[in-house]
């Protein structure tokens, strides 16, 4: 990725991809969220199973489909994630309605890994083909003149990047639960692993384009606000320890020393996040 060349690259891209333009209303700015394109693989994840794949399918196909008719009502562009959900889920549930019994069973216990690998393929090729998907994105939430300038191509190949490995995270996870624990609906790595993978990215979505931004504004002598913290990131990261330690003591996945270190690594963890923070600010107003 190319560097930032100039003083007036820099200043171009100060109109950050956080920053929706005033005139769009507030659905269209949602749907012109990549997280957008990603729900409903990410909800499949959490739906399909043995037993379960078909009606899955169907329902994470009706949502992409109500997705891209949304986005168009809206005055959004059709987008090349949006439309690979569509084709791929119509793929799957053919599949899935016309397979035998045996093939069935072979799709539902890897049926996980396989969407976790397209998914990754698809980001990969983005990345090579240097149309990062979250580009399409991110121009409906900005001005044209800072489309080519390499602060924004930069935060959107780095955002791509994250979602890749977030997919490959959840298709690591998911083999180790089927190949080596030979358990498709394993706590840790069939929800816990996959959700969290997918948690991060979501997250540093959010925080990215706002810290990268600054630090290169501030690289290249503009006055602007201090880069986005890295507490900003990890606070709800930290924060999903809590929850995880609760799902570990309720449903057993695993001892109870665990759950506790997790509630308690959570709570204390997110606490003096939020004391730093705090103080952070009364410094900085000061």
């Amino acid at each position: 990725m190319a560097p930032v060349t100039s003083r007036s690259d820099i200043l171009t891209a100060a109109a950050t991809p956080t920053d929706p333009p005033a005139r769009r209303p507030l659905a269209a700015r949602i749907m012109s969220n990549p997280v957008i394109g990603f729900a409903p693989w990410i909800l499949l994840s959490i739906l399909e199973g043995p037993g379960r794949l078909q009606w899955a399918v169907g329902a994470v196909l009706a949502l992409s489909v109500a997705f891209v008719v949304v986005d168009r009502l809206l005055g959004n562009r059709t987008k090349l994630l949006g439309v690979v959900d569509v084709v791929s889920f119509t793929a799957f549930l053919v599949l899935a309605l016309t397979a035998s019994p045996s093939v069935l069973r072979w799709l539902e216990t890897w049926f996980g890994e396989l969407t976790n690998v397209l998914l990754v393929l698809v980001v990969l090729g983005s990345i090579l083909a240097r149309t990062p998907f979250t580009i399409q994105y991110a121009k409906e939430e900005t001005d044209p003149e800072v489309w080519n300038t390499p602060t924004f191509r930069h935060i959107n190949y780095t955002i791509t990047a994250v979602w890749g490995g977030a997919f490959l995270v959840a298709a690591i996870a998911g083999f180790v639960g089927d190949a080596v624990l030979h358990d498709n609906d394993n706590l840790w790595t069939g929800w816990i692993f996959q959700i969290g993978a997918s948690l991060i990215a979501l997250q540093f979505t959010t925080w990215y384009p706002e810290h990268a931004t600054a630090v290169r504004l501030r690289a290249a002598g503009v006055p602007t606000e201090p880069p986005a913290p890295l507490t900003e990131l990890f606070l709800p990261i930290v924060g999903y320890l809590v929850p995880i330690g609760v799902i570990v003591l309720v449903f057993g996945g695993g001892p109870t020393w665990l759950g506790i270190a997790l509630l308690v690594v959570g709570l204390l963890g997110t606490a003096r996040i939020r004391a730093y923070d705090r103080a952070r600010k009364l410094s900085a107003g000061s």
